[in-house]
């Protein structure tokens, strides 16, 4: 759901798989692999789900943090 009222985005199972695999697909091509850390930075959306779904995927551990941060307090969080 969106932040406006009624708005709102539907994904299927098939789709989320399909965004899930092409989004570890793209993070083993950059470099990411079993063990390795992740920070997804982005608001809350079927692309982030797909994202953190991902990183599971891989075996990459994976931390969220949503807009709104300093760059000093994300630089904190990513350190964490």
């Amino acid at each position: 759901e969106k932040d406006e009222p009624g708005e709102e985005v539907r994904v299927t199972y098939r789709e989320l798989l399909e965004l899930t695999c092409r989004l570890a697909n793209t993070l083993k091509r950059q470099g990411v692999k079993q063990g390795d850390r992740v920070t997804i930075y982005m608001p809350p959306c079927p692309l982030a789900v797909a994202s953190m779904l991902a990183c599971a995927r891989i075996g990459a551990v994976h931390a969220v943090v949503f807009a709104g941060f300093s760059a000093e307090s994300l630089a904190d969080r990513i350190r964490d």
